[in-house]
């Protein structure tokens, strides 16, 4: 009896070992249709010329000297470039700094601290589209809240056309986008500072640190990893921008190109008008993509490096 059953138990533990490797399978069939099929195809794409949505002749590299050398290209690419760069230092400086500041407050435990928790994440979890046309309502400048508030206040002066002016336009969106994401960076820099280790907090305080010189000296150099992860996060999605400035500007990056990111070129090249840089060509719009790629691959790699170094000195 035992003889008979002891092959039967060894084959059900050989299938339930191959059963175990069956389940990642509809996971990497769909990884594989939605993000790594696109991203080959794009590749492949920047090599080819396009006649509408047929692909032409091999061209080798003239899309990407096209989309670098010749005008007005040339022009449009590194001023969306310029955009996204202004995107990501005004992101870093203004959403990050405020959302470091704000979850030190929550893991301070001061009053009220758990419902700021919450009613800062609120923002993440409505739609982008619906935040962009939100605040597209609140700074129109005829009956916008914000232009009405200042005419309550007496300042009529600061009254603009927010959205509509090439000076204002950029930054009221990259701040928009800041009041979106402060919630996602209080969750990240909170869980940063929950895990320094009370006993050395505490080792700080019998030494004598406290207040700015504690959050200098002892905070600051342990919240490095979660302020890596921050940065990192960050510059991704600001070389990604494109739903709040679709939403809030159209495809075309309007007032005069002031709000024109990579993505959004990319979308005006690849499927939408693009008007002054000639007809749209999926060629270029997969170069452009191809581009933005790499950069941000080689880039993300830099600072994973640097944030394992940082991690193995600590």
């Amino acid at each position: 009896m035992t003889n008979g059953t002891a092959p039967s138990i060894k084959k059900k533990r050989s299938w339930s070992k191959w059963t175990i490797h069956l389940f990642p399978i509809p996971a990497l069939i769909i990884y594989g249709m939605f993000v790594l099929y696109p991203i080959m195809a794009a590749l492949s794409y920047s090599f080819f010329e396009f006649n509408g949505m047929s692909r032409g002749n091999f061209v080798g590299l003239q899309n990407f000297l096209t989309l670098f050398t010749k005008e007005p290209y040339g022009s449009m690419f590194w001023n969306a470039f310029k955009h996204n760069g202004i995107y990501f230092i005004i992101q870093m400086v203004v959403m990050n700094g405020l959302a470091f500041f704000l979850a030190f407050i929550i893991y301070k435990r001061i009053r009220g601290s758990e419902f700021f928790k919450a009613a800062f994440f609120l923002p993440r979890v409505l739609s982008v589209i619906v935040v962009g046309f939100l605040w597209k309502l609140i700074l129109n400048p005829n009956y916008g809240t914000v232009n009405v508030l200042l005419e309550k206040l007496g300042l009529e002066s600061l009254q603009r056309a927010w959205l509509g002016d090439p000076d204002t336009a950029l930054i009221v969106i990259i701040l928009v986008n800041c009041w979106f994401g402060i919630g996602f960076g209080v969750l990240i820099f909170l869980a940063g500072f929950q895990g320094i280790s009370s006993e050395l907090i505490e080792a700080a305080r019998l030494d004598g640190a406290k207040g700015f010189k504690m959050l200098s000296r002892i905070y600051l150099p342990l919240m490095i990893p979660s302020i890596m992860i921050m940065g990192v996060l960050t510059f991704i999605q600001s070389f990604e921008a494109f739903e709040l400035i679709y939403a809030m500007q159209g495809s075309m990056g309007e007032p005069y190109y002031s709000t024109d990111t990579l993505a959004v070129f990319f979308y005006r090249l690849a499927f939408g008008s693009s008007t002054a840089a000639g007809s749209t060509s999926i060629g270029l719009g997969s170069a452009l993509a191809t581009c933005l790629f790499c950069f941000i691959l080689i880039c993300t790699s830099v600072f994973l490096r640097v944030m394992n170094k940082k991690d193995v000195e600590m």
